[in-house]
């Protein structure tokens, strides 16, 4: 019997060891936001509240960074979460107030480590 329990404890935290390490190896992943000028302040917080939930105040904050600096982080998700989002972006359709906007702004997404 001593022997059976020692062989569990043994196999019991190595499994449970990899696991863990499997789940550790992939980062968080950044969804950015890339700059523009075909679209509007208000295309960005409204399509930033629709896809994620984010405020009109937190929306416009971010805007107001996008046309500073080129590009904002709008969200540090999973890495397939992150594709998703990003993908939702770029399936988000043209700014209607710009008679010039022909689709949706683009974005990338990045491990965040």
């Amino acid at each position: 019997m001593f022997e059976d329990s020692a062989i569990a404890e043994v196999v019991t935290p190595k499994s449970r060891g990899q696991e863990d390490t499997q789940s550790e190896k992939q980062p968080p992943y950044h969804v950015i936001l890339l700059d523009d000028d075909a679209h509007t302040y208000q295309y960005v917080v409204a399509m930033l509240g629709e896809l994620f939930a984010h405020s009109p105040p937190k929306a416009y904050k971010m805007a107001k960074e996008l046309d500073t600096s080129g590009r904002v982080i709008v969200l540090t998700t999973s890495k397939e979460r992150a594709e998703f989002k990003r993908d939702q972006i770029h399936a988000y359709g043209k700014d209607d107030l710009l008679s010039y906007c022909e689709g949706s702004m683009s974005a990338t997404i990045e491990p965040s480590e």
